[in-house]
């Protein structure tokens, strides 16, 4: 098993804000679990950032793998958005990131789980 972490993730862990986040994230830290993240979660989470956090951010990242994302993702993604893109407002992002998870057997960590109405999908913590 692996865990994919989704940037509000991220955030919640660089911000140190959270301590319940922050608990979970120490736990898996230490545990042998592969912590994977997409280059969604990179474009966001550097976006976002100001250039005196930008040494943070790298070392953060820097244990962590990212997943590419293929063909396969990109044709689970389309399915994803045709099916719930309406119902429940899914976005491109998210879908990436949701197929991301299910293609590489990945529980997803994420505070939004409304944003991944998927039932093939599995969510840690």
């Amino acid at each position: 098993m692996s865990v994919l972490i989704d940037s509000d993730i991220v955030i919640e862990v660089l911000r140190a804000r959270d301590a319940a986040i922050l608990a979970q994230w120490s736990k898996l830290a230490d545990s042998s679990l592969p912590i994977l993240v997409t280059p969604i979660t990179f474009a966001e989470i550097e976006a976002g950032a100001r250039s005196r956090e930008m040494p943070a951010i790298a070392r953060f990242f820097a244990p962590l793998t990212c997943v590419a994302i293929d063909q396969k993702i990109g044709q689970l993604a389309g399915e994803y958005l045709r099916q719930y893109g309406k119902s429940h407002n899914l976005k491109i992002a998210d879908a990436l990131i949701a197929a991301s998870a299910a293609q590489n057997q990945a529980t997803l960590w994420t505070r939004n789980r409304k944003h991944y109405p998927m039932p093939d999908l599995s969510f840690y913590a």
